[in-house]
């Protein structure tokens, strides 16, 4: 669902996607966004009456130095970099997530148990446009919900610029390559405790 935080372009609750057991993913519980720091004070204000416990900033510090968010002092908010910024980039989207993946196991992770550790209540992920690194977590943190790959793509594919064929993509190869996202999660540092708390948080 789309949610109205004026400043944001690509925001929306990631409730209601169907998910592990006939569920569907708790409405309010995770949120998506392109960058905070456009958000007008209406925009901010809408933020903070939804009660957020945990912001994620997945952009790197200089890029949060740059153009930092207004809840920078919370302490909601978390700077937590995705991905190292000599990450390699393929010569397609589906390539260059692959490599987002592959060479950002240890970070990637990090930002998962994030979400997993926060305090109770709704959490924010966010990068500079909500697309690439927002996606990639999103799309984690989802799959260990029990959310199909399918229903994931869809709601990546609802950011402007993103095919869902991407996401399935990347998907896939963290089945080939990794042994699925709960092994890559695993592997990169996350317990089954990290697992169960996020699966926990996403659903009724």
């Amino acid at each position: 669902m789309i949610v109205d935080w004026e400043g944001c372009l690509n925001g929306r609750d990631l409730g209601g996607l169907p998910a592990a057991d006939g569920q569907r993913t708790r409405d309010g519980a995770l949120f998506r966004s392109d960058s905070h720091s456009r958000l007008t004070s209406a925009g901010a204000a809408a933020v903070r009456a939804l009660g957020i416990r945990r912001i994620l900033d997945l952009r790197w510090a200089q890029e949060a130095t740059q153009d930092p968010s207004p809840f920078v002092v919370d302490p909601a908010y978390c700077n937590v970099p995705l991905i190292s910024e000599l990450t390699e980039q393929g010569t397609t989207m589906a390539d260059a997530y692959r490599s987002m993946v592959d060479g950002n196991q240890r970070r990637i992770t990090t930002a998962f148990v994030q979400l997993a550790e926060a305090p109770p209540g709704p959490l924010a992920v966010h990068c500079s446009a909500g697309r690439d690194r927002t996606g990639v977590l999103v799309a984690l943190a989802l799959s260990v919900a029990g959310v199909p790959p399918t229903q994931i793509a869809g709601d990546y594919a609802l950011t402007d610029g993103c095919s869902s064929d991407t996401i399935l993509r990347t998907l896939a190869h963290l089945d080939t390559r990794h042994g699925g996202v709960r092994a890559y999660l695993m592997t990169g540092g996350a317990s089954r405790t990290h697992l169960r708390q996020v699966r926990t948080r996403l659903l009724p």
